[in-house]
């Protein structure tokens, strides 16, 4: 499991200081960028030139707002690791470690050039086995 720490920013929030719920999915993502990113020392999937890994999925649940000034936790675990696809859960927690958001993404593995579906390389799917 993989952890990034955060602050909910008063411009991630409506009027009232409450997070808007599409900021999850942002937070989400730079968790994952991160996650991503330390993964593999040797190999920048974001600029990769031969695959790309859009996400397919996404699904959020939510169980407690977040406001303006939490410091937010986040946990990014592997939780299904297919052929040409991963799934990521991220678990965010707020300052008290309450459970307030889970998002789930699906991650589909394609060729650059041509978008179809491609399997996993053996270091990204070794990589992700051990997370």
């Amino acid at each position: 499991m993989f952890e990034y720490t955060t602050r909910v920013n008063f411009y991630n929030c409506d009027p009232a200081g409450i997070m808007f719920f599409a900021e999850a999915f942002k937070f989400a993502h730079s968790a994952y960028e991160v996650f991503l990113t330390k993964l593999s020392s040797n190999r920048d999937y974001f600029n990769d030139d031969k695959i790309a890994l859009p996400i397919i999925k996404t699904n959020a649940e939510y169980f407690k707002p977040l406001k303006s000034g939490d410091e937010i936790k986040i946990t990014v675990s592997v939780t299904q690791l297919k052929e040409k696809s991963f799934e990521l859960t991220y678990n965010i927690y707020n300052n008290q470690n309450d459970l307030c958001i889970i998002v789930e993404t699906v991650h589909l593995c394609v060729d650059k050039s041509t978008f179809n579906k491609i399997e996993l390389d053996s270091e990204l799917r070794g990589a992700l086995e051990i997370k």
